[in-house]
């Protein structure tokens, strides 16, 4: 296992597959020290940072008003997707998920469904 988040990232690529995403950030949340971390503070984690995205969308994607005096305190869209993403990787990998099978079995009911 690379012990250097800089190494780690560095060999992150756009030909990463979902798996090796996946083992990305296993890894990355292992050096920060997080890979204990109970399963409820985590999924706690994962609605803040649904939160966030959405006080992101609200800044930059509607016409919403929002308390300027906290303007410097809302991240970018992209950069709170992103957050969601690891949070919910994370958890994957504290229930032995494998994102990419369940992401394919899902859909391979949502096919069957009626899309009205």
């Amino acid at each position: 296992m690379i012990d250097n988040q800089l190494e780690l990232w560095n060999n992150l690529n756009e030909s990463y597959t979902l798996y090796e995403i996946q083992k990305y950030i296993n890894n990355v949340i292992k050096l920060r020290g997080f890979e204990e971390q109970e399963i409820e503070k985590t999924m706690l984690l994962l609605l803040e940072e649904v939160g966030e995205l959405a006080k992101a969308i609200r800044k930059n994607a509607t016409d919403m008003k929002i308390d300027n005096s906290k303007i410097n305190n809302y991240d970018t869209i992209e950069s709170e997707v992103a957050d969601v993403f690891i949070v919910l990787t994370s958890i994957c990998n504290k229930l032995d998920i494998d994102l990419y099978k369940a992401l394919k079995d899902k859909e391979e009911n949502n096919i069957k469904r009626s899309w009205k």
